[in-house]
């Protein structure tokens, strides 16, 4: 291995270790489709999961079966029959529908059991479990067409399942589930995956969707962001995944994150690194913007120092930035300061100083410096000051195009102009603030 690989591989290591740390315990419900298990990179995915086990995560694993049981189906000369996008199952197909399912099952089991030397899997001794954890109930007559076997998820049993995840087992589920008489329902599998989550307030939704891009959704999302036109743009499949996971995440799981299965390790890419490599939806804001706290202060100064010596920031030493902290407020991204910025009031001019925005290398040219910005803006307006001002030395225009206009060292706070750097000779813009 080259010296340049082995060193991307520590500094990997070293950059995943947070999410090790934060992600051992918790527990995520993965779906994966049934065309996933029959693509050749089911062995991959299998090995992820493997690695997540042996990370000590606690692991509620979901599989479709649509492509099987239409080989079933299609080997019983038994034609398929769909209305509103799901299966109408009588009861030849729910034969069909129980021989996929239930073989599909095993094969799940028997490569999870592998522990190959000189595989990925060597040493792993993950247990599976799988049982009656779902009761269904029969879809019905929708629209003048009776589903027949086709069911719903009526209640999941998560105290089984929580002891289960306890003891250190993997829990698997099949798209089928049990009435209190007796009968077998063929279900969606992305509602079971779904509704377990809620009942077990996990985590993490995981859905390893068919479709190889998401178009026009960003990389995070909450629920009230997602419009009508990006909705519109997904498949069917995909609005159908999108659902669940916003269900899920109404209902209480964590994050859901829909990930593209045919990328190589994008599950671990999704969990381990800071960007991700899928759609992250949640019921609040992946990325945190809030008030700065002492414990801030050691990433600010990282973030800023760089700026600093590039003449485009004021210098601050540590004791000036911890005396200073309570005007600052940082953009979090998951553990890391991605900016930061500060509003100095001068309370007696109605006037408020917008100092000190960077934004980390990686995440310029995104609009979060505009988010700093306008957020600033909002606490000057609820502190009742008129205006804000900035001084510059580089970066004029990028004030002026948003509403910021050059003044006189005259129009400053009598405070601020008195300890005015000369040397520096930062030209001054403000901007007044509109109600």
């Amino acid at each position: 291995m080259k010296s340049s690989d082995n060193a991307q591989n520590i500094q990997w290591f070293r950059d995943a270790a947070p999410y090790i740390n934060q992600h051992r315990g918790k527990t995520f419900v993965l779906y994966f489709s049934g065309a996933a298990v029959a693509s050749p990179e089911f062995d991959h995915l299998i090995h992820d999961i493997g690695l997540l086990h042996a990370l000590g995560i606690r692991l509620v694993l979901v599989h479709g079966a649509r492509p099987q049981i239409e080989a079933r189906l299609q080997l019983e000369n038994i034609a398929p029959d769909y209305a509103e996008g799901l299966r109408i199952t009588n009861i030849e197909s729910l034969d069909a529908v129980l021989e996929a399912t239930g073989r599909l099952r095993v094969i799940i089991e028997a490569k999870l059991s592998l522990s190959l030397t000189n595989t990925p899997m060597s040493g792993s001794k993950i247990r599976v479990c799988s049982g009656n954890f779902i009761t269904a109930k029969p879809l019905g007559i929708r629209n003048g067409v009776n589903f027949q076997h086709t069911g719903a998820v009526r209640k999941v049993d998560s105290t089984a399942i929580q002891q289960l995840l306890d003891a250190g087992q993997c829990v698997l589920f099949s798209p089928v589930g049990y009435s209190p008489s007796g009968e077998v329902f063929n279900l969606r599998a992305e509602q079971v995956a779904g509704e377990t989550a809620i009942a077990l307030s996990a985590d993490k939704l995981i859905i390893l969707h068919d479709s190889d891009s998401i178009p026009d959704l960003p990389a995070q999302l909450t629920p009230q962001d997602i419009t009508p036109r990006q909705k519109a743009a997904l498949s069917a499949e995909l609005q159908k995944d999108l659902e669940c996971a916003v269900h899920a995440v109404n209902g209480g799981v964590g994050r859901a994150h829909l990930i593209d299965r045919f990328s190589d390790g994008s599950l671990l890419r999704e969990l381990f690194t800071r960007d991700g490599s899928g759609t992250l939806i949640s019921s609040g804001h992946y990325e945190d913007l809030r008030q700065a706290r002492s414990h801030d202060v050691g990433g600010i100064l990282e973030l800023i120092r760089p700026m600093e010596q590039q003449g485009i920031l004021l210098r601050r030493s540590r004791e000036q930035l911890e005396l200073e902290i309570k005007h600052f407020i940082v953009m979090e991204r998951d553990g890391l300061i991605a900016g930061c910025a500060a509003l100095f009031p001068y309370k007696k001019d109605q006037m408020g100083e917008i100092a000190c925005i960077a934004i980390h290398p990686a995440y310029r040219g995104t609009g979060r410096g505009d988010t700093l910005l306008k957020y600033l803006e909002k606490k000057a307006r609820e502190q009742g000051l008129q205006q804000v001002f900035v001084m510059s030395t580089q970066t004029m225009h990028w004030f002026i195009e948003r509403g910021f206009s050059e003044q006189s060292l005259d129009n400053l706070p009598v405070e601020k102009a008195t300890l005015y750097n000369y040397q520096r000779k930062s030209l001054i813009f403000m901007k007044p603030l509109s109600n």
